[in-house]
C-alpha cells in the first residue's frame, strides 16, 4: 500500500466513522482540557470503551485539576474509576503524575513530546494523544488498533507500537497525522477486529494486504 492507496483508503474510512460511535478520548477532548484528555487516556489503557467513558466522567466529578486530585482520598479515586483495568495502579500513576504537574509545571499539563514523556506512567501513545487532542499539536498516536491495522494492511512493516510511530512518521503525509488513530480506532472497533476482521464487510478490502489474517477471514 503506498500513500496513493492510502489517501484512498482513509477516506472512505471517514466516510464510514459517521456511522460509528467517536472513541471515548476523542469525545471527552472536544473540550481541550488538556488534563482531562490525559487522565483519560491513562485510564483507557487496557480498557474498553464503554468502561472508561463513566470512569472518566466519576472521576471528573470529584476533580478537575491536579491539586485536588491530589487532596483526594486513593480510595476514594480506586472507586471512582472502577472497574478500570488495574484500577489501583492507575490510581497510584494518576497521583504520580499530578505530583510531577504540580511540583514541576505549575500544575499545568506540559505541551511538548519531552516534557510529557518525563512524567511517569506517561508512553508515547498518550503524549502523542494528549498532544493532539489537548493542544492540536502534530502527533502520531499508536494503539494497538493503529498498529495492528497499519501492518495487515502492508502499509509498515513493524513488530512494536513505538516501531510503527517512526515508521508512520517517516512515510505517512503529514495531513494525516492528527486524524489517523481515530479514524484507524474507529475501523478497528467496527470493522478490522482484532482476531475476527469482517473482512467480507470491509469497503477497503481490495486494498488491504491481510498480512496475517487467516484464509477464514480473507
Amino acid at each position: 500500500m503506498d500513500n496513493r492507496v492510502i489517501s484512498t483508503v482513509l477516506r472512505k474510512i471517514k466516510q464510514a466513522a459517521t456511522q460509528w460511535k467517536t472513541p471515548v478520548v476523542v469525545h471527552i477532548g472536544k473540550d481541550k482540557n488538556s488534563f482531562r484528555i490525559l487522565i483519560s487516556c491513562v485510564l483507557s489503557l487496557r480498557t474498553r470503551d464503554e468502561v472508561t467513558e463513566p470512569a472518566s466522567r466519576r472521576l471528573f466529578a470529584l476533580t478537575d485539576n491536579p491539586k485536588k486530585l491530589l487532596s483526594l482520598d486513593p480510595v476514594e479515586i480506586e472507586k471512582a474509576i472502577y472497574p478500570v483495568a488495574f484500577y489501583r495502579n492507575k490510581t497510584q500513576t494518576l497521583r504520580n503524575i499530578c505530583r510531577e504537574l504540580v511540583a514541576h509545571y505549575d500544575g499545568k499539563v506540559p505541551d511538548t513530546l519531552g516534557e510529557l514523556l518525563k512524567l511517569k506512567g506517561v508512553g508515547r501513545k498518550t503524549a502523542n494523544l494528549t498532544l493532539i487532542l489537548g493542544f492540536e499539536k502534530m502527533g502520531i498516536c499508536v494503539d494497538t488498533h493503529v498498529h495492528r491495522i497499519s501492518n495487515r494492511w502492508g502499509y509498515v512493516k513493524t513488530s512494536s507500537a513505538d516501531a510503527t510511530e517512526m515508521a508512520l512518521r517517516a512515510k505517512l503525509p503529514k495531513k494525516y497525522w492528527i486524524p489517523f488513530n481515530d479514524l484507524l480506532v474507529s475501523f478497528g472497533q467496527n470493522i478490522c477486529k482484532p482476531v475476527s476482521p469482517l473482512c467480507s464487510q470491509c469497503f477497503v478490502s481490495d486494498h488491504c494486504g491481510k498480512i496475517g489474517v487467516g484464509d477464514k477471514h480473507r
